[in-house]
């Protein structure tokens, strides 16, 4: 491991390391998708997940109060804007409105500023 000469001190403690393979699969609000929290903020509404959809899930109409950014892992969704496949990424701005669908299934690295 490398190491820096500072006048800083890190500060101890301050990161949090997290193995998705500990963690288990959860429902989701939403039929087909699954749903592994991988931090979570609730007094300021942020979250940072991996969301697994089945193949042919939908996720109704809703809205994005805030940003919602998602890296897809491996397979695709899409929208009435376009499709996101693995190794690309999406983000929607605040208060936009959508219906999403996959076909093949999906998982994917979504974060929330606040979820919808």
């Amino acid at each position: 491991m490398a190491t820096r000469k500072s006048k800083v001190e890190p500060t101890v403690g301050a990161s949090t390391y997290v193995d998705p393979e500990q963690i288990q699969w959860q429902p989701s609000q939403f039929e087909g998708i699954q749903i592994k929290v991988l931090y979570v903020d609730k007094e300021k509404g942020e979250m940072t997940c991996l969301l697994k959809w089945e193949p042919g899930a939908t996720l109704p109409m809703h809205k994005h109060p805030e940003i919602e950014q998602s890296f897809v892992l491996e397979g695709s969704f899409y929208d009435h804007d376009g499709i996101c496949r693995a190794g690309e990424f999406v983000w929607r701005q605040p208060g936009s409105f959508h219906e999403t669908h996959s076909d093949e299934g999906a998982v994917l690295l979504a974060i929330y500023r606040k979820p919808n």
